[in-house]
């Protein structure tokens, strides 16, 4: 038997040792139980918004991007796309032509990227799951459409797809003239077929129609910006870039998606850290709530540690008692805290209690996701500092020179 753990087990538990000391040290499991779930709660709250950013981010970031190593445009017969179909791990691919443009419609006018993309593009990056109204074709036969955010809908004034003509507005790349401005430019009128629903900066920055529309309006016959791949399903996209930049050779840069949003992805664990310390230091604030329950358990047992004393119990053995009876309450706080949180955070993943107010968002309940390691990680954290606590208030309330 583990006598010190014994002792301490009974001065919580036993039912005759129940007094206003035992009330105040279950007033501290709470108090360090509460912040043990809020701070798993807020990881996976974290992790649920990080995981929506990345599958926002994969909308109009396919899973690897070829461009060209200079310049902002290529011929695609550089490009050996029957090699480049073929290669292990690689599904599908798309040609796709970017440039800024203006659009203006009824006297509103914005400035958006034109994403002109062919026919293979709805295999590389789907857009049926974002449609609001109209659907995702860029082309139907002959008649060209667009497809922009709702965003963009809100500001060119778009209410109903009946009446959603644009004008779309692209540099002329040979000349410009300050006499005659509209000359500068060349202009097409296309119907708007469909709206998509994303984050808000895509929405603004994003409009789509076919690779051919884009072509004719910037006089870029048979090039583009980038060629879309999308690997096979289980295929790991490290591997299969380096096998596309083979073919590709040095004229080309592939990237994958998290390179492509590196610095996005870099951010977003730095902002995980941040939440993760600044809820450390309020844990380790509630986590002194034990430091005055086990001070005055101390105070209130002093006669005992005295008739311990008599028995032949030394001061190291004293010390053991009482630091398993901190021990034992930030168990059980901690314990509490992760049983609430973890409860909470799966009701959410998997019931969406909690809604968002707002009608266009993408999600009608706040996005959650708990992973394992951030339960290892608050539980470690919790222990390395209620240990420390416990250790400290002990050695310092139990000398040796005591009788």
């Amino acid at each position: 038997m583990n006598l010190p753990r014994h002792i301490a087990r009974r001065y919580l538990f036993a039912p005759k040792s129940h007094s206003v000391i035992n009330l105040i040290a279950g007033l501290s499991v709470v108090s360090v139980a509460m912040p043990v779930a809020a701070m798993l709660i807020l990881l996976s709250v974290f992790n649920g918004f990080e995981s929506l950013i990345r599958q926002m981010g994969g909308t109009f970031d396919a899973d690897l991007t070829l461009t060209p190593a200079e310049g902002a445009t290529f011929e695609t017969a550089r490009l050996d796309t029957a090699a480049l179909a073929a290669t292990p791990g690689v599904e599908a691919l798309s040609f796709i032509l970017e440039q800024n443009v203006l659009l203006e419609r009824h006297g509103r006018q914005a400035v958006a990227t034109l994403r002109g993309a062919d026919d293979a593009y709805s295999r590389v990056l789907p857009l049926d799951s974002l449609m609001t109204a109209g659907d995702a074709r860029l082309r139907i036969g002959e008649l060209e459409r667009l497809l922009i955010g709702q965003t963009m809908a809100y500001t060119l004034g778009i209410r109903t797809l009946a009446d959603a003509e644009v004008t779309l507005y692209a540099l002329r790349r040979s000349s410009f003239s300050t006499l005659l401005p509209l000359d500068s430019y060349t202009r097409r009128r296309v119907e708007t077929g469909g709206v998509y629903a994303l984050d808000l900066d895509t929405e603004r920055r994003y409009v789509l129609s076919s690779l051919r529309l884009a072509r004719e309006l910037f006089n870029y016959p048979d090039r583009a910006s980038a060629l879309l791949l999308r690997t096979s399903p289980g295929a790991d996209p490290a591997e299969v870039a380096a096998r596309v930049a083979r073919i590709a050779g040095d004229d080309f840069r592939i990237r994958t998606r998290a390179e492509m949003q590196a610095s996005l992805y870099r951010i977003m664990r730095y902002e995980k850290w941040g939440i993760f310390f600044i809820s450390l230091l309020v844990l380790v604030i509630a986590s002194f709530s034990i430091v005055g329950a086990l001070a005055m358990l101390i105070v209130e047992k002093r006669d005992d540690a005295a008739t311990l004393r008599a028995l032949g119990a030394d001061t190291s053995f004293l010390r053991r008692l009482f630091r398993q009876e901190g021990l034992l309450i930030s168990a059980s706080g901690a314990v509490l805290g992760l049983v609430l949180g973890l409860g909470a955070t799966l009701l959410q993943q998997h019931y969406g209690l909690i809604r968002i107010p707002a009608e266009s968002f993408l999600m009608q309940s706040y996005p959650v996701e708990f992973r394992w390691g951030d339960l290892l990680a608050v539980a470690a954290a919790f222990a390395v500092t209620a240990g420390t606590i416990t250790w400290v208030t002990v050695r310092s309330m139990i000398k040796r020179t005591e009788p």
